[in-house]
């Protein structure tokens, strides 16, 4: 159990006075947090606790005092009622908190910079996130030096046990965590000792997932079906044109302009990691394109209709569209497309990009492959193959049972 005193410190001022100040006693331990008022010790009772009655201001002064004292009494017990292994340092936050050290506060500039910056699906993804960490911990903020390794394996197991999700969006809760206190340190709001992740201590790694797509007769099916609704045909569209061009993401593929076409290249750069390049442009993505000449004004506009409203409107709006997009996109794909098509595996947008890997599987080198992906390094390349390259595991196999 904390004690809360009052207490006068020995070091004396210029002005003879010193400093008086709550102490907070836990567990061997104290803190202390200014109580604003200086006194002479001639003029202090420390056993009474109180100024002495020969000082001009004693009545006001232990009035004030007393309030004080009652306030800190009440947070601490508040605290401790809550969490009965609260450090002396988390005790005196709650009495004065330091805004630096506080997780919660840190947390709202995280996700206002997010908002800020445009990122519109790690904002909605994140903010929710937070607020399970936050309930997690009855609601109240928290110290950054309190977010401890057991504390964290605690709320991963909250996160699997209590709110029903997978051992990857678990994990994307730590990721949150993590961010919010990289960027404390790179604010020098916190001291680097207090971070919690990395070698020895909370490791992210994520479970691998199965990565599954269409083959080359699903992926036929969808370019020869006949669509009467003008909606379900601009859904296959969208999703053949991002196959066609290595899996291009829907967020790349709605921002394409007629500008980014010149002679018989296509010119652009990746959203995700702002790597740039150029792609020959398919035969097959001509024809197509060519459907939508007759709504082109300009060549700055915008190819495909989705995004030609938002024209000048800040990026957090252009990827919320684009989400808003890309969640109806896959509805009219899984709803009516595949049904029509007789294609019977999930199609998603994302998974056009899965399809040009599986089809591509043992037939292009990785180091092409890196480059059509745009992906930063050729491991990340290997990893995301890995899921499609099944035939040296398919003949060893046929090796051994085919007797």
């Amino acid at each position: 159990m904390a004690m809360v005193k009052l207490f006068l410190r020995k070091t004396v001022l210029a002005d003879g006075t010193s400093s008086l100040v709550l102490k907070i006693h836990k567990d061997k331990k104290a803190a202390i947090v200014k109580t604003g008022i200086n006194l002479k010790h001639s003029d202090w009772d420390a056993v009474k606790q109180r100024v002495k009655s020969n000082h001009p201001n004693s009545k006001r002064m232990n009035n004030l005092l007393l309030k004080k004292l009652s306030e800190a009494n009440d947070k601490v017990i508040e605290l401790e009622t809550i969490h009965s292994n609260a450090s002396s340092k988390t005790l005196i936050s709650k009495v004065k908190p330091d805004t630096n050290s506080m997780f919660f506060i840190q947390a709202e500039q995280y996700l206002s910079e997010l908002k800020q910056a445009g990122k519109y699906n790690r904002y909605t993804a994140d903010k929710p996130r937070v607020k399970n960490f936050k309930d997690f911990i009855d609601g109240s903020d928290i110290n950054f030096f309190d977010i401890t390794i057991p504390l964290l394996e605690r709320f991963k197991s909250y996160c699997i046990n209590n709110l029903r999700v997978k051992e990857r969006t678990a994990i994307n809760h730590l990721v949150v965590v993590r961010s919010i206190f990289s960027q404390a340190i790179k604010n020098e709001l916190i001291n680097p000792k207090y971070y919690p992740f990395g070698k020895g201590k909370i490791a992210i790694k994520f479970p691998q997932s199965n990565k599954v797509g269409l083959d080359i007769e699903d992926v036929q099916k969808l370019e020869i079906v006949e669509l009467l609704q003008s909606n379900q045909n601009h859904a296959r569209n969208l999703w053949l044109v991002s196959f066609y061009l290595a899996g291009m993401r829907v967020s790349d593929l709605l921002r394409l302009k007629w500008s980014d076409f010149k002679s018989d290249r296509l010119f652009y750069t990746m959203g995700k990691n702002l790597k740039a390049g150029s792609l020959k442009t398919p035969e097959k993505v001509i024809n197509i394109l060519a459907q939508y000449l007759n709504d082109k004004k300009h060549k700055e506009d915008y190819i495909f209709p989705e995004l030609k409203d938002l024209d000048g409107e800040d990026n957090f709006i252009i990827q919320r569209r684009i989400a808003h997009t890309a969640s109806r996109i896959d509805k009219i794909l899984r709803n009516h497309v595949c049904p029509a098509a007789n294609v019977e595996k999930n199609v998603t947008m994302h998974i056009a990009r899965h399809s040009f890997a599986n089809i591509a599987g043992d037939k292009i080198p990785l180091t092409m492959l890196q480059k059509l992906f745009r992906h930063s390094t050729i491991l990340v390349t290997m990893g995301y193959m890995s899921n499609f390259t099944n035939k040296e595991a398919d003949d060893a196999l046929d090796a051994v049972i085919g007797f």
